[in-house]
């Protein structure tokens, strides 16, 4: 099985290194991932210069672009063969309810599902990489289990784990993203010109986080694994809408 695998944190992430690891036991893994950090680049694509791709020491290659710019100069021209799967992470924080938006993770993996190839995104509840091994573990088998089945039928999936030792997991759950209170105003400061700069607010606390969310999941202990599509239209203003564009 080929394996493509990105992230938004860097290729020298200690994520993406430990992701890799637990993958290389059952998997052709190649690595294509950012020279530096970009996070919450979401699904942004460079198209007003060109991109480089060297390689590392350690063999993975980087690109001096965005999370979708690493998989699709990958999967579009960089591999020799297609990948039968995509993953991106682990990324160092969570990625729930409305961060999925900006998350340069989700976005690499959202990448290789719009180009027709199954994807994972996995991401760490808390900062700063607390019980990594058992995350990646957690990943590596997650990816054991479903490989099978999402090369039969492309799906994109969100995966939160939490940061918890291997024996104080709870186990999976398919749950739904949950939604977070209105970020915090952004920060206001000058820089040494005296200029007013401005440095984005944290993320809102989560708003919408019951039972059957990716929120609820992960503060009980177990793993989050989300199904996502792309298909951004609003079904429930189609009729309103076209009523108001008709009066």
């Amino acid at each position: 099985m080929r394996i493509l695998v990105s992230n938004d944190d860097g290729y020298f992430s200690p994520g993406i290194e430990a992701l890799v690891r637990r993958l290389e036991a059952f998997a052709d893994v190649t690595v294509v991932a950012p020279e530096r950090d970009r996070s919450a680049a979401s699904n942004s694509l460079t198209l007003d210069r060109p991109l480089s791709v060297r390689r590392a020491a350690n063999g993975f290659h980087y690109v001096n672009g965005t999370p979708t710019d690493c998989v699709h100069v990958a999967i579009t021209g960089l591999l020799e063969k297609r990948p039968d799967l995509v993953v991106s992470g682990i990324n160092d924080g969570a990625n729930m309810g409305d961060d999925t938006l900006y998350s340069g993770t989700v976005a690499a993996a959202t990448e290789g599902f719009l180009l027709g190839v199954p994807a994972i995104a996995f991401s760490l509840a808390e900062r700063g990489y607390a019980h990594l091994d058992a995350a990646a573990a957690a990943a590596g088998e997650l990816v054991r289990r479903l490989a099978g089945r999402l090369v039969e039928q492309p799906m994109l999936l969100n995966v939160n784990l939490p940061s918890r030792p291997a024996s104080a997991m709870g186990g999976i759950e398919v749950t739904r993203l949950g939604r977070r209170h209105v970020a915090e105003p952004v920060i206001r400061g000058l820089n040494p010109r005296g200029e007013t700069v401005y440095w984005i607010g944290p993320a809102g606390a989560a708003r919408e986080a019951g039972p059957g969310t990716d929120f609820h999941a992960v503060a009980e202990g177990r793993v989050s694994v989300t199904p996502l599509d792309v298909d951004l239209t609003g079904g429930r203003w189609i009729e309103p809408v076209r009523a108001w564009l008709a009066d």
